[in-house]
């Protein structure tokens, strides 16, 4: 009964292994038809509708991909898409203008046989001199904030020193205002921390050191004899007699 639907085709007289190569061959044959339509023939698009929506999915991918591109690889992207009925779509990390007239000028390098590395050059050499021009701006800078090469200065340009330094000043001694609080706020904590720890050992050594019983001396009364010493006491050449 389980088989019902597919022994029909074949007589009774065929046993269950013959069958079973042949549903296994037909699910293989039927699986392959579907993996092939599955796939994306690489031709051109017969239903204009169709066409049209997979020109609108696929120039939106590639627009991310190339802007995916120029950010996590820091990379100068220039895309142009012209569609079939002539409209432009770009996308450029920098300027269009500028990305293609770098991409003429490497093409005409590399037609010639020169090496394409004028633009790089000429880019690194206009980074340096900017470079250098702040550097020297920052110098010059510091040598007026401690006091050197200010002859040359206006009454303005000596007036916003002078307010940077007292700015300066101002933020410097917050800071060390605050440093001593947290610092005298330190040792409290830790004198308070000592003074229990050294409560605590006080306790433990009086209750470990044993108590000693109070003794209290009685004296009876006794009868003390005379004792004879020998002693004589009186002017001298005297002799006592008894």
């Amino acid at each position: 009964m389980h088989f019902h639907g597919v022994l029909e085709y074949f007589p009774f007289s065929h046993s269950i292994h013959t069958y079973k190569p042949v549903y296994q061959n037909k699910q293989r044959e039927v699986l392959q038809e579907k993996m092939v339509r599955g796939k994306t023939q690489m031709r051109r698009i017969e239903n204009t509708s169709s066409r049209q929506v997979t020109f609108s999915k696929r120039r939106s991918g590639l627009l991310k991909k190339a802007f995916e591109l120029s950010v996590l690889c820091d990379a100068e992207v220039g895309l142009i898409i012209f569609s079939t009925t002539g409209k432009l779509y770009e996308f450029s990390s920098s300027s269009m203008n500028k990305t293609i007239g770098r991409y003429m000028r490497n093409a005409k390098e590399l037609g010639n046989g020169k090496p394409a590395i004028q633009d790089n050059l000429k880019d690194l050499k206009e980074a340096a001199v900017s470079m250098s021009k702040k550097i020297e701006f920052l110098e010059v800078s510091k040598r007026k904030l401690l006091g050197d090469c200010v002859e040359s200065c206006s009454v303005e340009e000596l007036h916003q020193i002078e307010e940077q330094l007292e700015t300066s000043l101002s933020n410097i001694r917050a800071r060390k205002n605050l440093v001593f609080k947290e610092k005298i706020q330190h040792l409290k904590e830790e004198e308070r921390i000592l003074a229990e720890e050294n409560a605590k050992l006080r306790d433990k050594v009086e209750n470990q050191l044993p108590r000693r019983p109070s003794i209290t001396l009685q004296l009876g009364q006794r009868e003390i004899p005379e004792v004879d010493t020998g002693l004589f006491i009186g002017p001298p050449g005297e002799i006592a007699v008894n």
